[in-house]
């Protein structure tokens, strides 16, 4: 894959835009992955022999776009997996949704995975699910409503899920909504986290420049 999206890059880290429809790590498909890729990028940049470590710290699914850091060191991993558990490591992403939704909201669910999707359950079954979600613009035309969210935990297809539990389901989402599109409507558009070194606070954004987010002015 050429033209690779470097946001930043020093000898810990590696942050990337990962672009649409391409895997976070290598899966049954053998399909190319951004782990393999930016792997590929680091041995030929700087000439290294043999493998070259990268950590997979965090995962967008397949049809989501946007930021995604890799740590270049097993300390930097383990740093930044305990910013994730810890809480400290910020994700905020952008979603556009069927019909126009609150102008904010906590969705709180319990969710379970099952083969390749995952359902809303009880408290028994499921793993707790929780996140902030704003509503930044609506398009009277498409019915179709711009989301900011703040995601407080990582479960599979968190967002696609729980906004399908409250009738807004996200635009182009076939897995959840059978419905046919060239895109989903997601993007992971604002990382915030602590470099695990520095300890400079770090944050990097980036707006999505295809549909359907390009069926709004942009907002933030």
């Amino acid at each position: 894959m050429n033209n690779l999206h470097i946001l930043y890059e020093d000898n810990h880290l590696l942050v990337v835009i990962k672009p649409i429809n391409i895997l976070s790590q290598s899966d049954h498909t053998k399909d190319l992955d951004m782990l393999t890729i930016l792997k590929k990028y680091l041995k030929e940049k700087y000439q290294k022999p043999g493998n070259v470590y990268l950590g997979l710290v965090h995962r967008l699914d397949r049809p989501t776009g946007g930021i995604m850091v890799f740590a270049r060191t097993s300390k930097a991993a383990s740093r930044l997996s305990k910013q994730i558990k810890d809480g400290d490591f910020k994700k905020t992403y952008l979603a556009v949704v069927h019909g126009k939704t609150n102008k904010k909201d906590t969705l709180k669910n319990y969710l379970l995975k099952e083969k390749d999707k995952s359902i809303i359950t009880t408290k028994e079954k499921g793993k707790y699910a929780e996140l902030d979600y704003e509503l930044l613009d609506y398009n009277e035309t498409y019915d179709l409503s711009l989301l900011k969210i703040n995601l407080k935990t990582g479960r599979n297809h968190q967002i696609r899920v729980q906004f399908k539990g409250i009738n807004h389901p996200l635009y182009g989402d076939n897995r959840y909504n059978n419905e046919k599109a060239k895109n989903l409507g997601l993007y992971a558009y604002k990382l915030e986290f602590i470099h695990p070194t520095t300890k400079d606070k770090l944050t990097f954004t980036n707006y999505p420049d295809y549909d359907p987010f390009t069926k709004f002015k942009k907002v933030i």
